[in-house]
C-alpha cells in the first residue's frame, strides 16, 4: 500500500517504520494525513510478521498539530460538521493507541497541540533535549479536547491543569517529569539510543508483548474480583503457550529463545 503524506517500511526484523512526511509544514495534520495514519495502523494490525512500530517525523519537527490551511476551512463548519471532523481525529488516536504491537514514539522534534496527542498514544517515547512540547490549543482559542483522554492517562490531572490552561511550551525534561515521555537524550545521541530502544523491545516475545499491552487495558477496567480471575487465567494460558514453553525452556537451558535473532 502506498502513501502520499507518510513513509512506511518494514525491515527484516519485523520493525515497521511509520514516518510523517510533511516536513515543510512541520508534519501538521490534515484530513488526508489523518486517514493515511488510520489506514497504515489498520494494515499493520493485520501483518503477523510485524513485531513493533516506530513512529517518527521527517524534518525538524515531529508534529505541529493541525495544518493551518486545514483549520481555516473549519471556520465555516457547522456544529455537526465539526463533530464529524473531530470523530475522524479521534479514530486516528485510537488506531495508534489500540495497536496490538508495541509503538515506539521516536520524537525527532517539536510536538504541539494534536502532535502531543500522538506522543501520548505511544507505548514508549524517546526524544532529545532540543525538542519542545505544548498543549497550545488555548492560545488559538481552542481546547485540547480530543487528545485529553490519552494525555490525562499519561500525565494525570495535576500536570494537565498546569499546562492545558496556559498553552505554554515546555522542554523534554519537563515532559519526562510529568510522564509524557520516557527518555530524553542529547540530540547527538538520539539516533543511537533510539536504535538501542528498538533492539531492547525485540528481546520480548512478540505475542507476549502484545498480550502484556492488552493486560494493562484489561486490569485498569476491571474490578478487584474480576481482576484476580482474569490475571490468574492470563498467566496460566501464557505458561502453556508455545512462547511460554519456549521461553521457560530457554531459561532452564541457558539458551536464547527462538524470537531473539
Amino acid at each position: 500500500m502506498s502513501y502520499k503524506l507518510l513513509e512506511h517500511s518494514v525491515d527484516d526484523r519485523g520493525v515497521a517504520f511509520v514516518t510523517l512526511n510533511r516536513p515543510e509544514i512541520h508534519n501538521a495534520f490534515n484530513d488526508e494525513l489523518i486517514q493515511e495514519i488510520i489506514k497504515v495502523f489498520i494494515d499493520i494490525e493485520t501483518k503477523e510478521n510485524i513485531r513493533l512500530v516506530v513512529l517518527s517525523g521527517n524534518g525538524r519537527s515531529f508534529c505541529a498539530g493541525a495544518d493551518i490551511n486545514w483549520m481555516s476551512s473549519m471556520i465555516a463548519y457547522s456544529m455537526e460538521e465539526n463533530v464529524s471532523d473531530s470523530k475522524n481525529l479521534a479514530l486516528m488516536f485510537e488506531a495508534i493507541n489500540s495497536c496490538s504491537k508495541p509503538v515506539i514514539g521516536k520524537i525527532n522534534g517539536h510536538a504541539l497541540g494534536g502532535g502531543v496527542g500522538v506522543v501520548a498514544v505511544c507505548d514508549y517515547v524517546i526524544t532529545h533535549d532540543k525538542a519542545k512540547f505544548g498543549f497550545t490549543e488555548t492560545r488559538l482559542g481552542l481546547i485540547p479536547a480530543v487528545i485529553s483522554p490519552y494525555v490525562l492517562n499519561k500525565i494525570g490531572e495535576s500536570h494537565a491543569r498546569a499546562w492545558f490552561l496556559s498553552g505554554e511550551m515546555f522542554k523534554g525534561d519537563k515532559a519526562l517529569q510529568m510522564g509524557l515521555v520516557h527518555e530524553v537524550t542529547s540530540l547527538e545521541n538520539f539516533e543511537q539510543r533510539s536504535t538501542e530502544v528498538i533492539t531492547s523491545h525485540l528481546q520480548a516475545a512478540p505475542k507476549a508483548s502484545g498480550l502484556a499491552k492488552s493486560l494493562i487495558f484489561d486490569v485498569l477496567s476491571l474490578n478487584k474480583k474480576d481482576t484476580r480471575e482474569h490475571t490468574c487465567k492470563a498467566i496460566a494460558q501464557q505458561r502453556v503457550s508455545d512462547e511460554g514453553q519456549m521461553g521457560m525452556k530457554a531459561l532452564l537451558e541457558k539458551t536464547k529463545p527462538g524470537w531473539v535473532k
